[in-house]
């Protein structure tokens, strides 16, 4: 058996109507009446990366689970378009030996990682 990729990433929120706006709106995935989602492409040099954290990570929040990671092609017209909704980071921007990271919330609290490589 091989895993050609996800399949899907699916969780719980309170209020569905606001935060597929959210989506839409600051990170420009358009989201499907009817069932809630979309379906994202990959595209060349995209991709996925699978990856544990222990418990006690300092990563993302302990409360929280599962963060998301959205490749961008260009971080600084992410930021600005960032700025520019009233979105603002949840940490400080990190560049390392596999790119750049920055954090963001969701309006359920969810923290965000956006990378470009």
């Amino acid at each position: 058996m091989k895993i050609k990729g996800f399949g899907g990433v699916f969780w719980r929120t309170k209020n569905i109507e606001a935060l597929k706006k959210w989506y839409v709106e600051v990170l420009g995935i358009s989201m499907e009446a009817g069932w809630n989602g979309t379906v994202i492409k990959p595209q060349q040099d995209n991709e996925t990366i699978f990856s544990f954290f222990t418990e006690d990570s300092s990563y993302f929040p302990k409360e929280q689970a599962v963060m998301l990671n959205f490749q961008v092609e260009n971080m600084e017209d992410c930021l600005a378009h960032l700025q520019k909704m009233g979105v603002p980071l949840v940490k400080e921007p990190e560049n390392s030996q596999y790119g750049t990271f920055i954090w963001i919330s969701d309006p359920d609290g969810r923290w965000i990682e956006i990378w470009e490589k």
